[in-house]
């Protein structure tokens, strides 16, 4: 004869299946090249199209320390970090998509975010589907900086990001809600565009164009690099932060 399960029991094995499968996503990441991996609660910050998508798991790369050195406050990025930019944002590109079909295998839905995407749409300029930094300061990963980047306690700048949504409700991480740039400001000092505005400190929900003018960025990025590759990328503000360098 059958012995009827109670709804305790299964509601605790759905539980333990759940935490199972959230480090068994945590483990695919970091094989996959992860130095970071978080899990944050983003539903007040998503646009009406991913709403059903509520959690949002956020993995770091650490970028290669030797080449970041290689950048000059003076001269700007080097060819070999513009290769090095890309194919990190491949790396990035490859974890998600594993993560995010494993997931779809679990049964629930996830959507992964291109790690450097711009769409660039008329009211939002400069900005991918969904920002990778706020699904990282969700997580627990660091805080945004004066620099606009995100600021990891371990790796400082120094990393980049991509974020995977899902409804699967998994156990998320303490938020960093504080700044830990203090009175720094050699970011901004060491801007060449004059981009950063290096007078306040991050709080959530203070507006990226509160600490950095996009358009002075980019448009300083493609008139005085472009020449290193097809595309534009700077550097300097992380390759100057002491966190992360000291």
């Amino acid at each position: 004869m059958d012995i009827p399960v109670s709804p305790e029991r299964l509601v605790n094995e759905s539980e333990k299946a759940l935490k199972a499968h959230q480090l068994e996503l945590s483990k695919l990441l970091k094989e996959a090249g992860a130095d970071l991996v978080g899990f944050g609660q983003v539903a007040p910050w998503l646009p009406a199209d991913l709403t059903d998508l509520p959690v949002a798991i956020s993995a770091a790369v650490h970028l290669s320390g030797r080449i970041i050195e290689e950048i000059s406050v003076t001269a700007g990025p080097t060819q070999t970090y513009f290769h090095h930019y890309r194919s990190v944002n491949t790396l990035l590109d490859q974890m998600a998509l594993k993560a995010m079909l494993q997931i779809q295998r679990w049964g629930y839905e996830a959507l992964a975010i291109p790690a450097s995407q711009s769409l660039n749409e008329k009211e939002q300029r400069y900005r991918g589907r969904f920002q990778h930094r706020l699904a990282a300061t969700r997580a627990g990963l660091g805080w945004i900086g004066k620099n606009s980047c995100l600021v990891t306690p371990t790796y400082g700048p120094r990393v980049r990001l991509v974020t995977i949504l899902t409804n699967m409700p998994l156990a998320t991480d303490d938020p960093m809600t504080e700044s830990r740039c203090g009175e720094c400001r050699r970011c901004a000092d060491a801007c060449p565009a004059g981009a950063l505005a290096g007078n306040l400190q991050w709080t959530p929900g203070l507006e990226r164009e509160a600490l950095v003018d996009p358009s002075l960025c980019s448009h300083h990025m493609k008139k005085a690099y472009q020449h290193i590759g097809r595309g534009a990328v700077c550097g300097i503000c992380f390759r100057v932060c002491p966190w992360g360098n000291e």
